[in-house]
């Protein structure tokens, strides 16, 4: 059992890995994001019971938009009727939910469902599901140092960027979970991950159990983070 002092605040996860996983399983792509969808349920409801804080999943990336128009399509609809139907789910866990991305490339029924999860959750005391959809990390940062200036910045400083990003209430990851074997950040929180823990699973996310989360967790607890600094 780690000690709530060794927890990570904040863990960020990129699920990688619900095409491979059909390919492997020789079923439709769609249905790798289905079980991806299953994992992400079991592994919200773990942290929120481990005591994690903040949890970021990279939902739906602005590259995600190359895909083939079925895939999409598909997508934009998974994410919606989710965030229809788990309002339950998150009331008895008292999840509150929050929204990283461009918002102006999303379809309408789309934001309005983001938009009623996010005011449905937004008295809930528990933890925070920071959702990243069509999120890009270089996007994020352009569109806050625009905001910015739009506020009549002449300078920017790191406290104007981050006072607009999309999020800004929510500190930077502690821990960077990454499945499906690739080692890169692929344009996730880049701003807020500048000290963050990174964490790479061979895992495909469908096949991403709690235990293999727990294992992510212990490994950051036995990590010293210096900051720059020396201790």
């Amino acid at each position: 059992m780690i000690s709530k002092e060794r927890l990570p605040s904040h863990v960020a996860i990129i699920m990688d890995g619900n095409g491979r996983w059909a390919t492997r399983q020789n079923k439709a792509r769609t249905e790798g994001h289905r079980a991806g969808l299953e994992t992400a349920k079991k592994i919200v409801e773990f942290a929120s019971e481990t005591g994690i804080q903040y949890l970021s999943l990279y939902t739906f990336s602005t590259e995600n938009w190359k895909r083939a128009q079925s895939e999409v399509s598909f997508l934009m609809s998974l994410i919606k009727n989710h965030l229809r139907k788990e309002l339950d789910f998150y009331r008895a866990h008292q999840i509150r939910v929050v929204h990283t991305g461009d918002r102006r490339a999303l379809p309408a029924d789309i934001l309005a469902e983001i938009d009623s999860v996010v005011q449905d959750t937004s008295a809930f005391q528990g933890m925070i599901v920071n959702l990243a959809i069509n999120h890009g990390g270089r996007d994020e940062i352009v569109r806050a140092a625009n905001r910015a200036i739009a506020q009549g910045a002449r300078t920017l400083t790191e406290e104007t960027v981050r006072s607009n990003l999309d999020a800004p209430m929510i500190p930077d990851p502690d821990l960077v979970v990454r499945t499906g074997g690739e080692l890169r950040l692929s344009n996730f929180l880049l701003w807020q991950t500048a000290y963050a823990e990174l964490y790479f699973s061979e895992k495909l996310w469908p096949d991403f159990q709690t235990d293999d989360f727990a294992l992510a967790l212990e490994d950051f607890a036995r990590r010293e983070r210096r900051f720059g600094g020396v201790k």
